[in-house]
């Protein structure tokens, strides 16, 4: 059965959009732009007006659900939050720790993933990616993540902003710093599951406690 089926991710210091629509993807993906989460709903407009459809004819939205920056994950599940409720539209929500790994799992053809984003204050958004699944996702001190070896590759902002306490850390002596989240990596993992969808509103993940706390319905 054909799917239309919308991906949104705001949660980093980038944006994109795809839009999967028999059987094609079309997509956008922002980088340098300032506050571009705030471009997503143009680029759900451009997607659609490619695919000759309209958000009515969505069967689900795939979004990331943090953690990452609190403004673009707020951003992202608002715009989420709104589109599921004014069409009664089912979500599935990843986290940004499992986009970034998958992305990087197809990229360069390995299984082994050590996925670090820049979270501020000399701390990480940690994960391993390691076998399709993704583990140990925390908000770490960049001395403090887990031990690893050096088949693994490093990806993600934080190994470019701690990169020799991670290399020193976890013995991983490769990695990309400028690898980000991507909406058609969404639709990838969406694709090669049975997805679970979100049983009411879709809600983010900040992984900071004192952010976490205030996790509550956003619209």
């Amino acid at each position: 059965m054909k799917q239309n089926i919308l991906a949104i991710d705001t949660c980093t210091e980038v944006c994109s959009v795809s839009l999967y629509s028999q059987g094609e993807i079309s997509s956008r993906f922002i980088q340098g732009v300032a506050k571009s989460s705030g471009l997503i709903l143009p680029l759900c407009d451009e997607v659609f007006s490619e695919a000759g459809i309209s958000v009515v004819d969505l069967d689900a939205i795939i979004y990331t659900k943090g953690p990452g920056a609190f403004t673009g994950v707020r951003m992202c599940v608002s715009v989420v939050q709104g589109m599921s409720l004014a069409f009664d539209i089912p979500t599935v929500g990843f986290s940004t720790l499992e986009v970034v790994g998958a992305g990087a799992v197809k990229k360069y053809n390995v299984s082994k993933i050590a996925v670090a984003l820049d979270a501020r204050m000399a701390e990480v958004y940690w994960g391993v990616y390691e076998g399709g699944v993704l583990m140990n996702e925390r908000l770490e001190k960049p001395d403090e993540v887990d031990v690893l070896s050096n088949d693994f590759i490093g990806v993600g902002t934080g190994w470019g902003a701690y990169g020799n306490e991670l290399i020193k850390q976890t013995g991983v002596d490769k990695f990309v710093s400028d690898f980000y989240p991507k909406s058609e990596n969404l639709i990838d993992l969406y694709l090669s599951q049975a997805p679970i969808f979100d049983d009411e509103l879709a809600l983010p993940i900040y992984l900071r406690n004192n952010v976490a706390q205030k996790s509550v319905k956003i619209i």
